[in-house]
């Protein structure tokens, strides 16, 4: 992918915005429950079951949100080192148009598919 020294800064800024967006996030997410709140799995559906399940529904965003996190900080890596396009696997070019649409994908479409399969795949 040839891209000049603006569009990078551009990137940049984009993905640092994001970045940033996504930590205020994350904050706000793993903040201690509020002092006397009731987190239990009781037999009993009550204010102490709902609150246990938000959290854990709370724990999955958060973990998906520091992905995102980790992912953008590659790219970031990336563009440093005058990288940034090129599939970290198999080292061909990611297509632009994945590249604008997922600025922080560090996977070509092909290398993607065959590890969303890979997981996919019974015993993997």
């Amino acid at each position: 992918m040839t891209t000049n020294e603006e569009d990078l800064d551009r990137l940049r800024q984009t993905l640092s915005l994001r970045r940033a967006e996504l930590e205020a996030e994350l904050g706000r997410l793993t903040e201690p429950p509020s002092e006397g709140a009731n987190v239990s799995f009781g037999k009993r559906v009550g204010e102490g079951t709902t609150e246990a399940v938000e959290r854990l529904s709370t724990t999955a965003t958060a973990r998906s949100i520091a992905g995102s996190i980790d992912d953008i900080d590659r790219a970031l890596a990336k563009i440093e080192s005058g990288t940034y396009g090129l599939c970290s696997t198999c080292g061909n070019a990611i297509g632009e148009a994945r590249l604008e649409a997922l600025p922080a994908s560090s996977l070509c479409i092909d290398c993607a598919a065959s590890r969303s399969s890979d997981r996919a795949a019974p015993g993997s």
